[in-house]
């Protein structure tokens, strides 16, 4: 079967686009060739700099027929409904129409079409230019005289204006190839832009700039390869790295690797060659991520540290090429050294100063006064600076320094309740967002709350303070580490719950895939905390205190450190009501914003909950047995499925979770027709012993699984539903609930509801599958 190569080469494509570009591309051609009745063995992307490929292997040589019936309409409608379906279906007379009965319907008209298959080259130069036209870049351009406005004309060639082709880089050649793998090949020519699509291709730039005839894949991937051009990214990648560790261990160093980055060099390269520069060891005085950032962010280099270290850089870093010099690329490091040196000077400059005084001290005292803030302390002046300017957080939210203040009375609240320090937790708030002024972050945004520890260490704060200043960002995602301590773990509580409730006020959720405010992860976060670290919270209450906060109100704690009861599980909701009324006060809300979507912002909790704990392992239908819209302790959610998961494996589980079921469907379809349930069970009207012991079992297991859950054993109270197990059996074996006596029908139904309630103490039961 034939295979197809195209090559798409243009001027350098953007590193960071190559990937997904080569995706996109393999999907639409292959999605292409399919719908038009094509099929394939196999398909790979590949891609350099300068080139997008596509190699498709097993090919058919054409397209199967295809017979189509098109229903037509009874024989003795009338003439134009007739004739309309002969011109729809291309039939010249209805002697072509085949006649079908139905002993229905009756006699009708059925056209049979058949659309002959076509040869695969046919195909492929048909689709082609719709996709090469149509391909979505992040960023594109015209170029060329193509380009130029619609009707003016250069070189005889006319302007084509919106019509011509946009690139991400021009475009300079198509390379489309088509044939068996040992017979010849043949070009399928289509034409974009004058273009004209043929085989003949270009390698390096520099050290090969001839034309390069291909005929199949194979002969196409050695013959750039001759022309110093490697064509698998993935190959590239494993190049530089083995490369750059050799060149390190060769330099009594080891490299300091980066994915990242080693995923763009790969992409800026076709021919790597990898060398070692240098600069001034003075600059190691400059913290080593500052550096690292420096020269990643800047000349696209690795950094290197002394071999067998964990901490610390040398002053040696590796560069990739994409030239192999003759001088073995001396001046190559040299100009790399150059750069390297004058911004690592700039690094230093950004480093000294935001150790200084700033000049204008005099017109910060008042916002040093707000926050505590000591003066003769360089961080504590970033911060004093950053309330001064009024620098905005969000255009609806306010100012940086206003939600430092609404976290500050957050944290201030929640830390008895983690059991951190209160006044080290406060110190670490007013400092928390005052690196954003530092000129280091400014430079690299990455590296804020990692400045701000290393300024506050170097202005003597306390360790756990200058931690939490670093820790208040994180989790970052799902594999990111959580704070170190109790200050940071309350800060960062404190810094993602005013975010979420904020947004959720201005009505800023997630919709979709979209999220530019990262709301996801700062819930995932903390249902992460709340999880790993055995956080005891009422959500809701944490989410009324911080709703309070933008109406510059406070309200008491209170009872979130006490243990959560059922009565103030649910008490949230009220809490919140009570500032309804303050929330229609803050500007720009609307009277439907007016509770701040309370509810909303517990749902959205649920489903991260959800989201963690099926990554965990976890079924679906035992979270949703467990969880109901007005929890709000996580913690306890997550071992009640842990206990769940365990119970309904075990075979004492899995029969009484039948014969609940069975009880619990046949009382809701009574209740459903408005059948009388009795309020309670009447001893008095249990008439028969499997009734009696029913009634037993459910008052002694209902009370055994009330202790055991009120002491938070969710173990125990599940076995001691499972001595339910053999009465309820026997239950629907000898009774028959729905008896002719209205009042014993009742009293049997309520026993039936006796046993949801207490199953129901645990887990809606009706809610697990299986």
């Amino acid at each position: 079967m034939p295979d197809l190569l195209l090559e798409l080469r243009s001027e350098e494509i953007p590193a960071r686009m190559q990937r997904k570009a080569a995706g996109d591309l393999k999907k639409l051609v292959t999605d292409a060739l399919v719908e038009a009745g094509l099929t394939y063995e196999g398909a790979r992307e590949y891609w350099t700099p300068r080139r997008l490929t596509l190699d498709i292997r097993g090919l058919n040589a054409r397209s199967a027929d295809v017979r189509e019936e098109k229903k037509g309409p009874r024989t003795d409608a009338n003439e134009k409904a007739i004739e309309g379906f002969l011109r729809g279906a291309g039939l010249s007379s209805v002697s072509e129409a085949q006649v079908v009965s139905d002993p229905k319907k009756g006699d009708f008209y059925i056209a049979v079409i058949t659309k002959p298959g076509r040869p695969a080259e046919e195909i492929i130069a048909s689709v082609m230019p719709g996709i090469i036209r149509g391909f979505a870049w992040p960023k594109s351009m015209r170029s060329g005289p193509a380009s130029m406005p619609k009707g003016s004309s250069y070189g005889g060639i006319e302007g084509k204006g919106s019509e011509s082709l946009r690139w991400v880089r021009p475009l300079q050649s198509i390379v489309c190839v088509f044939g068996p793998e040992n017979d010849e090949t043949q070009v399928i020519p289509f034409e974009i832009d004058g273009i004209v699509a043929g085989n003949v291709t270009y390698g390096h730039r520099f050290h090969a700039p001839e034309a390069i005839t291909v005929r199949r894949f194979e002969d196409y991937v050695s013959s750039l390869e001759k022309a110093k051009v490697i064509l698998d990214a993935e190959r590239r990648k494993d190049i530089i790295l083995h490369d750059a560790k050799d060149l390190a261990f060769a330099n009594g160093l080891d490299l300091v690797e980066d994915e990242g980055l080693l995923e763009e060099v790969s992409g800026l390269v076709e021919w790597p060659q990898v060398l070692i520069g240098t600069f001034e060891e003075d600059y190691l005085e400059i913290p080593a991520e500052i550096i690292r950032l420096t020269i990643k962010t800047n000349q696209k280099c690795f950094v290197t540290r002394p071999q067998g270290a964990t901490e610390g850089l040398s002053n040696r870093f590796i560069l990739v090429s994409n030239i192999k010099a003759i001088d073995g690329g001396k001046e190559i490091m040299h100009g790399n050294g150059k750069v390297v040196r004058a911004r690592l000077s700039d690094a230093k400059h950004f480093w000294t100063r935001d150790q200084s005084n700033l000049p204008d001290l005099e017109t910060l005292k008042a916002s040093a006064a707000k926050f505590d803030l000591d003066l003769t302390k360089p961080l504590d002046q970033r911060m004093a600076k950053l309330d001064a300017l009024n620098v905005t957080f969000h255009a609806k939210l306010g100012t940086q320094g206003e939600r430092v203040a609404r976290i500050r009375e957050l944290a201030k609240q929640l830390a008895p309740v983690i059991g951190a320090d209160a006044a080290l937790v406060d110190r670490a708030v007013v400092l928390a967002k005052a690196d954003l002024r530092t000129e280091a972050v400014g430079e690299f945004p990455e590296l804020q709350g990692l400045m701000g520890r290393k300024y506050a260490l170097l202005q003597g704060e306390n360790e756990s303070v200058a931690a939490a200043i670093e820790d208040h960002w994180k989790p970052n995602g799902p594999s990111d580490r959580l704070p170190q301590d109790k200050v940071g773990l309350t800060m960062a509580l404190a810094d993602k719950l005013d975010t979420l409730v904020g947004f959720w006020i201005i009505d800023e959720k997630p919709t979709g895939s979209k999220d530019p405010f990262a709301l996801r992860r700062a819930a995932l976060g903390v249902v992460r905390m709340i999880l790993e670290r055995n956080l005891r919270l009422s959500l809701g209450l944490l989410i009324a205190v911080a709703s309070a906060s933008f109406n510059s109100r406070s309200i008491s704690f209170g009872s979130i450190s006490k243990e959560i009861t059922s009565e103030n599980v649910g008490r949230y909701a009220a809490i919140l009501g009570a500032f309804s009324e303050q929330a229609k006060k803050i500007e720009g809300l609307e009277d439907r914003r007016q509770t701040l979507a309370a509810l909303t912002v517990l749902d959205f909790f649920h489903d991260r909950l959800k989201v963690y704990l099926r990554d965990l392992g976890a079924r679906y239908d035992l979270i949703e047995a467990v969880l109901t819209p007005e929890t709000d302790d996580l913690l306890m959610v997550a071992r009640r499925v842990e206990a769940l998961t365990a119970f309904v494996t075990d075979q004492d589980g899995i029969n009484l979770l039948a014969g609940t079921k069975r009880a619990t469907q046949l009382l809701a379809a009574e209740e459903k027709k408005g059948t009388v349930v009795a309020n309670s069970v009447s001893e008095e009207l249990l008439r028969l012993d499997a009734e009696k012991a029913l009634y037993a079992a459910i008052k002694t297991a209902s009370a055994d699984a009330a202790k055991a859950v009120e002491a938070e054993d969710f173990r125990s109270a599940m076995q001691a539903l499972s001595t339910l197990r053999a009465p309820v059996d026997k239950f629907f074996e000898d009774v028959l609930v729905n008896d002719e006596d209205n009042a014993i029908r009742a009293n049997r139904l309520a026993l039936l509801k006796a046993i949801r309630e207490a199953t129901g103490t645990v887990a809606d039961f009706s809610k697990i599958t299986g």
